[in-house]
């Protein structure tokens, strides 16, 4: 399935937050072909110069363009009929010369015919609001487009919006049915009790009047909206279109498409911290901000779709997110500081959730490394944790960055005498590719970390030359399919120098690719067509590769250990996405495996799977992987209402009866108090609001703690590391 991702890189392998601005009012842009021409000439020539790939525009790039521009123009198979598409199929090994001859005859006929067509389902829309619709009947909708075909008549496709109006309309009332639950089981607070007295509860006539406006009304500026799109628009998706055959990170940015975002390394934000991408019709969470507003709320998690957003400011009757673009939707999402949004989402599991989340800016202390001391009843040790989540660096003057934080963590729980370290990297997106190479060096003495290539196929490689060594004793590194980037080269380097044990789910992300912002205004010739100019594209400039001569592209790194991983069930790694770079390998490098220390591997896996068979804990996260998956493939909704009740009914049961909450008393945390604070120093006037906040964090933190299988799991492991490295020299393991 297409994925329209709106985050992009603009520094070597950090992954950015990229927050729209919201659309302005505009003049519909008309076609200029001294314009266009120019444009595709700059964008060929940068692609086929600049893009690791190397690869030529020509008729074969462009019948596959051609398949991705009908995605991006129709991506559910709501408008065009087949005979649309077999009309415009005459264009399908012409894009590549309509590119640089200006002269976009496919963006003529796709946006005649389609502002046709949707014309023709506005006065559906008009005759099918004029009656309620029937939620007692037995039918149902198939959600996912690649399952469908494109419809073959005008009666075809108008009953397909019929059930397309009633599953949003259903839907609707269910989301206001739950809002209206959940403010009833709040009323015990003072503060929604003041509020109850000023709204009225409604009836289920009035929520099911109220769903059927909402949706009418919806439709009505979606509609209209549609019938706005401008050459520039469909220029954007005829560019993207052939971009994309590069690889899902190359991609063209528009004068309006450049100004509207505002990237930002340091990932200052005011909203909740989420970044987000249009799935078809959808607005779906990539990733979870460190230090944000919903990665503190805890709610709201990767893959869930937000289909409404309500606040008592600019929302306060609630706005229906669904068809509509990602630029808009984050207008209404983000808002003030200090002030609540609710997020109405659904989830991977079908079931709705309300969650209430306090907007904030992302408070950058919370996102920095930090570390505990850890030990379990039944084991006599002492373990060292430290979680990065993210590969940070402030590029100012004397400015903050994560080695430096990760060293002092190290050195501070080695006065504690720990018995062995865990790095845990789970989550960690990426971040500056300085920091991989610096941080892989506080725990070998020298040595090469990675190797980089660019579209040249010329090959640099990244060292690390100092020779000390801030930790030296038994170490495991944790990862999951959210370790990206710098993340796996940090734990492709422990592996490959066989310094570490490498324990998480199957296999980390995959993101081994570098990109470029290429700035299309700096041709002289482009100052003619006034300041916006040309825009700029995104290219994908060098790939990474491990000191083995393994790339992290695409297969990302494979644990040492692996246990079942809780987020299996997601379609969002590197290799999901369409055209993504494949993986190979370079001549490997010289390098010294670490001699300090060496690990019975098949004895760890083998301890380390007989526990989890036992686990309670990794029981119910097995189950909730089978039934996840079963979810994730059933695309059909259904149209019945106690149907889908009954679903809902059931969706929640099993959430419940999976969820894992119970903590491990047996697990104590220490020393982590100052380490927690971010290693700020409160001021004195501060401290009374400090110690309430910090009071909450504290508790946050120990459950966090506590109800990780994985890292219960890693300590067990450790354990193992740690005895059988004894029994060796004693001559003693089984």
């Amino acid at each position: 399935m297409r994925k329209f991702l709106v985050t992009f890189l603009m520094f070597i392998i950090s992954i950015n937050i990229a927050v729209a601005k919201g659309p302005s009012k505009k003049k519909k842009a008309v076609a200029d072909p001294r314009k266009d021409k120019l444009l595709g000439t700059l964008i060929k020539n940068a692609l086929e110069n600049y893009h690791y790939k190397h690869l030529v525009i020509n008729d074969d790039v462009s019948k596959k363009a051609f398949e991705e521009y009908l995605k991006r123009v129709d991506y559910g198979k709501q408008f065009l009929l087949k005979k649309d598409i077999d009309g415009l199929r005459k264009f399908n090994s012409k894009m590549d010369d309509q590119l640089v001859n200006g002269q976009h005859k496919l963006i003529q006929e796709t946006q005649k015919i389609l502002d046709k067509r949707v014309k023709q389902v506005d006065s559906w829309r008009a005759e099918y609001f004029k009656k309620s619709f029937n939620f007692k009947t037995k039918e149902e909708l198939q959600l996912d487009p690649d399952k469908r075909k494109w419809n073959t008549s005008e009666k075809e496709m108008k009953e397909h919006w019929r059930k397309q109006f009633k599953n949003f309309t259903l839907s609707r009332y269910l989301a206001i049915r739950d809002e209206q639950k959940d403010d009833e089981d709040n009323k015990d607070k003072k503060k929604e009790k003041k509020k109850k007295k000023k709204e009225k509860k409604l009836t289920d006539s009035e929520m099911r009047k109220k769903a059927h406006e909402k949706v009418d009304k919806k439709y009505k500026k979606i509609l209209k909206r549609l019938l706005e799109r401008d050459h520039i628009d469909y220029s954007e998706s005829f560019i993207n279109a052939l971009a994309n055959i590069y690889d899902p990170h190359t991609l063209y940015m528009p004068p309006k498409r450049k100004e509207d975002f505002d990237i930002d390394i340091s990932g200052s934000l005011e909203g909740i911290g989420a970044v987000l991408q249009e799935d078809g019709d959808y607005i779906k969470v990539v990733r979870i901000v460190p230090g944000g507003a919903a990665w503190r709320q805890k709610g709201l998690e990767v893959d869930d779709i937000i289909t409404l957003v309500k606040d008592d400011f600019k929302a306060k009757e609630g706005v229906d997110l669904v068809g509509m673009g990602v630029d808009e939707a984050v207008r209404y999402i983000r808002g003030k500081k200090d002030t609540v949004v609710k997020l109405t989402v659904k989830k991977s599991d079908g079931s709705r959730k309300v969650i209430p989340i306090l907007r904030d800016v992302i408070k950058i202390g919370a996102s920095y490394a930090k570390s505990s001391v850890l030990t379990h009843k039944k084991l006599g040790l002492k373990i060292g944790y430290i979680t990065v989540p993210k590969f940070y660096r402030d590029f100012g003057n004397g400015g903050r960055n994560c080695t430096d934080d990760v060293r002092r963590e190290l050195v501070e729980l080695k006065k504690q005498n720990i018995d062995a370290m865990i790095l845990d990297l789970r989550n960690n997106g990426g971040g500056a590719l300085e920091d991989a190479r610096q941080m892989s060096g506080l725990f070998i003495k020298t040595g090469p970390i990675v190797q980089i290539k660019d579209h040249r196929q010329k090959i640099d490689v990244l060292r690390d030359d100092d020779s000390s060594v801030t930790y030296d004793g038994p170490l495991v590194v944790m990862t999951n399919r959210y370790s990206a980037s710098a993340s796996e080269i940090l734990a492709g380097a422990m592996q490959d120098y066989r310094r570490a044990v490498i324990v998480g789910g199957e296999y980390s992300h995959g993101k081994g690719t570098v990109q470029a912002v290429l700035d299309l205004n700096r041709n002289p010739i482009a100052s003619i067509f006034g300041e916006a100019g040309m825009g700029a594209l995104k290219v994908t400039i060098q790939k990474f590769y491990r000191v083995t001569g393994a790339s992290t592209q695409y297969k990302g790194v494979t644990p040492d250990i692996i246990l079942p991983d809780p987020m299996g069930y997601t379609k969002n790694r590197e290799k999901d996405l369409d055209y993504s770079l494949k993986w190979d390998k370079v001549k490997p490098l010289n390098f010294t495996p670490w001699k300090k220390g060496s690990w019975d591997m098949a004895l760890l896996k083998k301890r380390s799977s007989k526990r989890v068979k036992s686990s309670k804990k990794y029981g119910k996260i097995q189950k909730s992987l089978d039934y996840l998956i079963s979810k994730r493939e059933d695309t059909v909704a259904s149209l019945n209402l106690d149907t889908v009740l009954k679903e809902d009914e059931e969706n929640v049961k099993m959430t419940k009866q999976l969820k894992i909450e119970d903590e491990n008393k047996q697990i104590l945390v220490s020393n982590f108090e100052k380490s927690l604070r971010g290693n700020i120093d409160i001021k004195k006037e501060d401290e009374d609001h400090w110690k309430e906040d910090f009071k909450k964090s504290k508790e946050e933190w120990v459950k966090q703690l506590r109800t990780d299988a994985g890292l219960e799991e890693a300590l067990f492991i450790i354990d193992d590391m740690v005895k059988i490295n004894k029994g060796k020299k004693l001559g003693m393991v089984k």
